[in-house]
């Protein structure tokens, strides 16, 4: 008996659903916030996933869109806490006045619209310049790790401004409810749960419409794409912008349960991180990415707690282990299983391209290559 891929979808849609609401029944307050932190990783992870896995854009930067949302949040909750009077981190610094820039998050929606908006324009200028020449691979890899130094520096190196290595903490309320409270973090917790149902059905929307199977086709052959009369460009600055937004989402989903916000996680090990995570959960899988960036971290918080000298140790042989024995990720390994058992039936990638994209497309490759 098989079953189609749809079907499968809806039914571990509502399997997360449930799982996720039911969650506060039997986690701790702490566990929760644990699960809600992960949660928002899982909303980094899809985006990662639309621009490596279906795209074949490997970005190093991505912690940079994510810090970026974050602190955007981070600015209002701040001032909030400030209750008009300028941050403390900046009294100590010597800044007398509210910079201009800060002015803007002193409202609530304008600092949620711009979490969204500066990650997406920042996405933009590096993925314009980059993809318009034509830079992919692992030199798009290698700016993308620069963008990550400059603004850590940056941040970094404006105390006064940006509270330097610290970072913001120190937030009480979020729209007139205390962050501290129990019921406001219960909220906060099915608000991110919301979210990450709202993200999943967006992103398997886009992988599964004809712009998914473009993104596929540009990430086998992006020659062919181009001499087809579609313009690469497009699809990936599109795509990387929207894959940044996500990243800022996920930042401020993230500062409201974690109360903090640092350079220290916007950096190079963060951002390799969430590659990570799709990896394991499996490339070309929006719940891959999901289950990825859960099962990691969780592992991660287990590993740390029960083993405090050895898990840096312990989950680098797990990393490793993955990519020797599983290289397709979790959710990769099991639908590969799957497909040779005959469990359900498996659109291949070929037939997909042929259904979605002209005649051409079928042509010899090597008779399509163009400049």
């Amino acid at each position: 008996m098989t079953m189609t891929n749809t079907k499968i979808k809806i039914g571990f849609t509502l399997l997360l659903l449930v799982l996720m609401a039911a969650a506060p029944m039997f986690l701790s307050e702490f566990r929760l916030s644990l699960l809600g932190k992960f949660l928002a990783y899982a909303i980094v992870a899809m985006g990662l996933d639309l621009i490596w896995g279906y795209t074949g854009i490997l970005s190093l930067g991505h912690g940079v869109y994510f810090g970026l949302g974050a602190y955007c949040m981070a600015m209002h909750l701040k001032l909030v806490a400030s209750r008009g009077e300028l941050p403390d981190f900046m009294s100590w610094s010597g800044v007398e006045k509210l910079p201009w820039f800060w002015q803007p998050f002193q409202s609530a929606p304008v600092a949620i619209l711009l979490a969204l908006l500066v990650p997406m324009a920042v996405a933009f200028i590096l993925g314009f310049l980059t993809f318009r020449n034509r830079i992919k691979g692992t030199f798009f890899s290698i700016l993308s790790q620069a963008l990550v130094i400059i603004t850590v520096t940056l941040f970094v190196g404006q105390q006064g401004y940006t509270g330097g290595t610290n970072g913001l903490t120190n937030f009480d309320t979020f729209l007139g409810f205390s962050v501290a409270n129990h019921s406001t973090k219960l909220m906060l917790y099915y608000i991110t749960v919301a979210v990450v149902i709202g993200t999943l059905l967006l992103c398997l929307w886009l992988a599964g419409s004809r712009l998914g199977k473009i993104l596929v086709a540009v990430r086998d052959a992006e020659n062919r794409v181009r001499f087809i009369g579609y313009n690469p460009v497009t699809f990936k600055v599109f795509i990387y912008c929207f894959s940044a937004g996500l990243a800022g989402l996920a930042g401020i989903l993230f500062v409201l349960q974690e109360g903090i916000i640092s350079p220290a996680q916007m950096g190079i090990v963060p951002s390799i991180e969430m590659v990570l995570w799709v990896a394991i959960g499996g490339r070309a899988s929006i719940f891959g990415a999901i289950l990825g960036a859960v099962v990691t971290n969780a592992a991660k918080t287990t590993f740390s707690e029960a083993y405090p000298e050895w898990w840096p140790i312990i989950m680098g042989a797990m990393f490793i282990a993955v990519v020797l024995f599983l290289p397709k990720g979790i959710v990769g390994t099991i639908k590969e299983t799957a497909a040779k058992r005959g469990w359900f039936m498996r659109k291949t990638g070929a037939a997909s391209l042929s259904a979605s994209l002209p005649v051409y497309a079928k042509l010899d490759k090597d008779s399509l290559q163009t400049k």
